[in-house]
């Protein structure tokens, strides 16, 4: 993992309709697909706003939401996990 990668931290969070913005302390502005988190795509605006910069911008937290998300995990590419396509369960007859 880079040096780049272990040092940024987030210092701010922003919204447009599909994406979140991740504002780094080195000047970068990461765009994640706000898909890649279910419960961020369904909250309000005012609910997305409500967020905490956790471990000096290690972490992203929203209580209301019960959502966490790692700031070197996105770095990383790793997302929620739970927004894989799943196979339709059979009923049984």
């Amino acid at each position: 993992m880079s040096t780049l990668t272990l040092e940024a931290l987030a210092t701010a969070v922003k919204f447009d309709a599909d994406n979140m913005w991740v504002i780094l302390s080195d000047g970068r502005q990461l765009g994640v697909p706000l898909a890649y988190f279910p419960r961020l795509a369904k909250a309000s605006a005012a609910q997305r706003k409500r967020y905490v910069l956790s471990g000096g911008g290690i972490g992203l937290h929203w209580d209301e939401l019960d959502e966490d998300i790692s700031v070197p995990a996105l770095l990383a590419g790793r997302v929620d996990r739970s927004v894989q396509k799943r196979k339709p369960v059979r009923k049984a007859a």
